[in-house]
């Protein structure tokens, strides 16, 4: 029997704003494009792989079972009917459901330790997570930006060379609140209405932030695309606007959390009253193996 294990870690990943792209049920071309910041709280997987006759995957969030349905997806994306025994412990830093990129972080951080584990290419890893976040409307964009990092301008959607990104550079404190109830992505993404009205604005912001990629820009753009699709409500607004007395702030997308830059002391003792508080920082590295044996 041989053991084999690896670590791998995937930054979260906020989108300020973006316009979901469908390409006639091609994966590979569809995505979002846009813009957003990935952080360095994130999904940390740890992944154990031994032959087995039979394929079984076993998965733990937070260290409870659990479905982790955008995870499994890209496992098999990856390795097909291969028969192995995997059992995959992630570490959530961040809930799902609030706009952080929670389930992408956790398909690419355990798709890229199990690349690294068969010798399968890192693009595999990065190719499966997004055909499983894409298939089971979770979202659009996450994987492709957690996969690069930093403060990211999606030019074009799906994966390279279709997908092309633009980054920004900076090196910022982010300090995000959560202030309500879970949104469901899937429910959102799968209503054309909705998506319609999203990638109207969301188009308008991409062409905007092209034309003057900068932080202060994005967050202004974002700001504009959070009160055009009315997805916030009056807390979430009210959280904005306090924030940006010290600084810049807007809605995760899509989630009822906000992110802020600034005056990180005054931006999490105002943040508090909305709602629990974390502080982190733009991560540059995107996905990345942490040790492998």
């Amino acid at each position: 029997m041989i053991i084999m294990k690896a670590s791998a870690f995937a930054p979260g990943h906020i989108s300020a704003f973006f316009e979901p792209i469908y390409q006639n049920q091609n994966a590979a071309r569809s995505g979002s494009r846009g813009a957003g910041i990935n952080i360095s709280l994130g999904a940390t997987s740890h992944v154990v792989v031994d032959s087995s006759v039979n394929q079984t995957i076993d998965i733990f969030l937070n260290n409870k079972k659990a479905d982790a349905l955008v995870s499994k997806l890209a496992i098999k994306h990856l390795i097909g009917d291969t028969p192995l025994h995997i059992a995959i412990n992630t570490k959530l830093d961040l809930p799902t459901g609030q706009g952080f990129g929670m389930s992408g972080a956790g398909a690419l951080s355990s798709t890229t330790a199990l690349a690294k584990l068969l010798h399968i290419p890192k693009e595999d890893a990065l190719k499966a997570s997004h055909y499983a976040e894409v298939e089971l409307h979770t979202g659009l964009g996450d994987v492709l930006a957690s996969s690069f990092g930093g403060i990211e301008i999606r030019r074009e959607a799906g994966l390279p060379p279709w997908g092309m990104i633009k980054h920004i550079p900076g090196k910022f404190e982010v300090t995000v609140c959560i202030i309500g109830v879970k949104i469901d992505t899937k429910k959102i993404l799968s209503d054309p209405a909705k998506i319609n009205n999203i990638a109207s604005y969301g188009r308008y912001c991409t062409k905007k932030i092209l034309e003057k990629p900068s932080i202060e820009n994005l967050f202004s753009l974002s700001q504009t695309f959070t009160k055009k699709i009315g997805f916030a409500d009056k807390k979430v607004l009210d959280a904005i606007d306090a924030a940006n007395q010290y600084g810049m702030a807007s809605m995760c997308m899509l989630g009822n959390s906000v992110f802020a830059i600034g005056n990180t002391d005054a931006l999490y003792k105002t943040l508090t009253a909305f709602g629990k508080v974390y502080v982190c920082f733009v991560d540059e590295c995107g996905a990345r193996i942490l040790e492998a044996d």
